[in-house]
Parts: C-alpha cells; structure tokens; sequence
C-alpha cells in the first residue's frame, strides 16, 4: 500500500510514474496542456460518480479508467485526487468527442506500428481506438496474471501494471538504428506485447497520463477539474482578466481562481 504515492519520502521504492511530487508531476501540464478542448460539458449539477453515465466508455472501460486515474493521482496525497477532480468524466467526454475520433489528426498510411519512437505516432488507430483496445487487452492479461481485471486489482498490483505498461512500450532515450535497410528505423518491439498490447496500441499509457492531467487542469466545463480543486492547489488564478503585476512575486496570488464561465472557486 503506498501511503503517499506522489510524495517525496521513498521515492525509489514507487513505481517511476509515482516517483515525483504531485506539483512536479503536474506542473508540465498546468501551463500547456497539449489536448485539443473541442468537446464542452458543463460541470454544473453534476451526478456522482457512481451515477454518471459514460458517453463513450462501456461499464468495464470506465471502471479501468476510474481505477487507473486513480492511482496516477491518487487520494491520498497533499492536493485532491483525480477521483475528486472528476478526471474520468473528462477522459470519456473527450473520447466521445473529436478527441477521439482523431478529427484533429492525420490518419492517411502509410503506417508503421513497430517503428521507432523517434518517427512519433504511426498507429492507424484513433485515441478512442486505442484506448478500447488496450483496455480489452489488459483486463484480459490481468485476469490471465491475477485472477481478475484491472479494476478490480489490489493499489499494489495495479502499480505493478501500469509500471509494465509504463517501462514497456517506449523506446525513448534508446538510439534507434536508422539504417535504410531498417525500414527507417528499428523495430520497436520491446514491451509492445506487454499486458496484451500490440504495436498498434503502444501509445495507450502515454495517452492515459497525459489525459489524466490534462482532465486534472483542464477548465471545468470539459468536465474534469471539479469545483476548480486543482487550480486552487497550485495557486493558479484560471480565467481572471489580469494578474500580471503578481507574476514574479514570492508571495500567494491572494484571490482564488475563476472558470471560464465565470464561476469562482
């Protein structure tokens, strides 16, 4: 059981995904998130969780990704979690969406699933795609592995998954051979069949994290960021008109944040 996943006492003894404080996991993504926000959902009168319908997960996709997102960000740590940020409703709301149906994306062949991580993302599957297929595939090795689905995993074996899916599927930081014989590139095989996954579906962990704190910072009318928990954590002041003249000072911005709406936290 990890008492403080994101913390900074025993850093070597977490997962590497966890090996950071919460603010530094974040903070990349709290100045520029990389998702493209086309799909809005109003967080206002919004049910609980138990009670949301998902609009594009089925009920096993939304239990793995309620379970995931929580140990990516968990609970119990200084700042709220991704269970209370809602980070789940803005993953579904987004695949539901343009998101993911790669509207934004350049889905003409050729692919090369295998190729190195240096020719940046050839499946020729959408992030929608991408995550039903992992899901399916993971849930299938865990029951193989464990005896039962991600989700319904114990906190220490579903760190263990996640590592795997983390230390597998990448090959950054390796020096790809580029020789013209290669195809332009090595293969990227290692860890592609990890958990399931094929090369087609390599990408799924480093679009659940980066969806995961894209949903944890993201303005709650996409549905995440619940009560603008997140934004109050790190002291960011959302949709105010002007804050300049406190850029650089070594003191709290003193008022709390505002969504695009206009709501204040």
């Amino acid at each position: 059981m990890l008492a403080n996943p994101l913390g900074e006492a025993d850093a070597m003894s977490h997962p590497t995904y966890l090996n950071t404080t919460r603010r530094g996991f974040l903070g990349g993504t709290a100045a520029a998130s990389a998702l493209a926000l086309g799909d809005r959902a109003q967080a206002q009168d919004a049910p609980p969780l138990e009670e949301y319908t998902p609009e594009y997960l089925s009920a096993a996709e939304w239990a793995f990704v309620m379970a995931a997102t929580a140990r990516i960000i968990p609970s119990d740590g200084a700042g709220p979690g991704a269970i209370e940020t809602r980070v789940p409703v803005f993953i579904d709301l987004q695949l539901a969406g343009d998101f993911g149906n790669a509207a934004d994306l350049y889905m003409e062949g050729p692919f090369k699933p295998d190729a190195p991580d240096t020719l940046g993302p050839q499946s020729p599957l959408t992030p929608a795609e991408i995550y039903r297929g992992a899901i399916e595939r993971i849930d299938a090795a865990c029951t193989d592995e464990y005896g039962n689905v991600f989700a319904d995993l114990d906190p220490t074996q579903q760190d263990e998954v996640l590592s795997a899916l983390e230390e597998g599927p990448s090959t950054s930081g390796n020096t790809p051979d580029m020789a013209e014989d290669a195809g332009g590139g090595a293969p990227n095989t290692d860890g592609s069949t990890a958990f399931g996954l094929t090369p087609e579906l390599k990408e799924f962990f480093s679009l659940l994290v980066q969806n995961t704190k894209e949903g944890y910072f993201a303005d709650p009318m996409y549905g995440g960021n619940a009560d603008m928990a997140a934004w109050s954590y790190i002291g960011f002041p959302g949709a105010r008109g002007s804050y300049a003249e406190w850029v650089g000072r070594e003191e709290d911005y003193p008022l709390g944040p505002v969504s695009i709406s206009g709501e204040r936290a």
